[in-house]
């Protein structure tokens, strides 16, 4: 009785599934390298920091010139047509302390949406976390965030406001803040490199967003109650009227949008770092 031929196996679509490589995300051993890495982020943001106000005549002074003057034009013109309810406090700190928060997460998201499409050729050639060239983004955010409160003591000097007690509870919001522009600038960095016409739309986003965050208007004109959503959403918005409230007025951040903007701060901050990790192993070969 002949031996009957084994029947070919049809090809495979795809490698069999102990061959398959699956990335294993290691929060912890991430965070370790990172830490290690530290020195690297500050040396890179220093670098960014003098690179872009290098051979220009205002030097740092640029630094200020987009919060003043965008203050000077909602003085001008937002104020005068919306009459905003600034509670006694002068509408130019009241508008400033917007812009404080606003300007950080501007310049964190700009530079640091696609710092790996602009870094792309030291990427491959230094060995090191790739998370810590869109948070060098944020350092550099810090330098210019730092040079702008310094025109806010000036701004209470001229109008003879001063600030109160509570602003102890500023480093808190300080923190929300810097949590959700890492997020952001984390998720956004990696997706764009893989499409790059987000890149592209990161400017528009940012001119329509300063409409979309309580900066130059009062958060009374969101309904009451979607307020704490608003907050969810746009996690800037407790971190502006936190300031406001504790700065401007003496008062307790207003935690029924604190809380929301914290835990929604820390949600973009952990899931921006996990999407970042599990897409890193492409960067090298697309960016």
């Amino acid at each position: 009785m002949g031996q009957t031929e084994a029947m070919p196996r049809p090809p495979l679509d795809e490698p069999p599934a102990e061959l398959r490589y699956r990335r294993k995300l290691a929060p912890l051993r991430s965070l370790h390298e990172l830490w290690n890495a530290r020195e690297l982020l500050w040396s890179l943001g220093e670098r960014e920091f003098q690179a872009r106000y290098a051979q220009t005549w205002l030097g740092v002074g640029w630094a200020l010139v987009t919060p003043i003057l965008l203050m000077l034009v909602f003085m001008v013109f937002v104020n005068r047509v919306v009459n905003v309810n600034t509670h006694g406090a002068p509408y130019s700190v009241w508008v400033y302390l917007g812009l404080l928060p606003w300007t950080f997460f501007s310049s964190a998201v700009s530079r640091g949406g696609q710092v790996l499409v602009f870094e792309s050729s030291v990427l491959n050639k230094v060995r090191c976390p790739r998370e810590v060239f869109p948070l060098s983004s944020l350092v550099v955010a810090a330098y210019d965030f730092a040079l702008s409160v310094f025109v806010l003591g000036v701004l209470f000097l001229i109008t003879g406001y001063e600030p109160h007690t509570t602003a102890i509870w500023v480093p808190l919001l300080l923190a929300i803040q810097i949590a959700f522009c890492a997020g952001v600038a984390l998720g956004l960095s990696v997706v764009v490199v893989f499409v790059r016409d987000i890149g592209q739309a990161i400017p528009l986003m940012l001119q329509l967003g300063i409409f979309a965050t309580p900066v130059a208007y009062d958060i009374s004109a969101i309904p009451h109650q979607w307020q704490p959503v608003y907050a969810a959403i746009n996690p800037l918005v407790g971190v502006i009227e936190g300031y406001r409230e504790t700065i401007l007025y003496g008062l307790q951040p207003p935690w029924r949008l604190v809380i929301p903007s914290a835990i929604a701060s820390c949600l973009y901050l952990v899931g921006g770092y996990l999407l970042f990790k599990r897409l890193e192993p492409g960067i090298a070969d697309v960016a």
